[in-house]
């Protein structure tokens, strides 16, 4: 594989398991959106951004620059990704205990568990985690990796 460079605004292909493959693009802080795309088809970059986010998370650089996910162009600037969504943080020693950390300045402050529901939690995944979470959603199956990492 090809070594490539992680630019912002780069979208890529991602293959998967089953043959099939999504799409994202890279943002900010190293982060991707994954499109709500599972395809065989080919699809230009105008086509993709027309679809929804499946959701937006931290990726390892290696996952851009080992070329296991290719990169098929540049897209135009988007607002949907502007400003990064927040995170939140749980202390695995004491679960009572939650920040949220926003990726946008790098700043944690102090939360109620409430304030937290519905964020993604602080972590930087693997890309075989990715694929894997793509696949699970679109299979309707529980993905091993988003239930270690939800609220307890």
């Amino acid at each position: 594989m090809k070594r490539q460079k992680r630019t912002v605004g780069s979208a890529f292909k991602i293959p998967l398991t089953d043959n099939t493959h999504s799409y994202g693009i890279i943002l900010e802080k190293a982060s991707v959106a994954i499109f709500k795309i599972k395809t065989n088809n080919s699809l230009p970059i105008s086509e993709i951004l027309k679809e929804d986010v499946l959701f937006i998370v931290a990726v390892y650089n290696s996952a851009i620059t080992s070329g296991r996910w290719e990169k098929i162009g540049k897209t135009p600037p988007d607002e949907r990704f502007t400003i990064l969504p927040l995170n939140f943080i749980q202390d695995s020693i004491n679960p009572e205990h939650f920040e949220i950390y926003d990726p946008n300045t790098g700043q944690i402050t102090k939360s109620s568990r409430e304030n937290c529901l519905g964020l993604e939690c602080a972590a930087v995944w693997e890309a075989e985690h990715v694929e894997t979470r793509i696949l699970d959603h679109f299979n309707g199956k529980e993905n091993a990796w988003m239930k270690q990492l939800q609220i307890k």
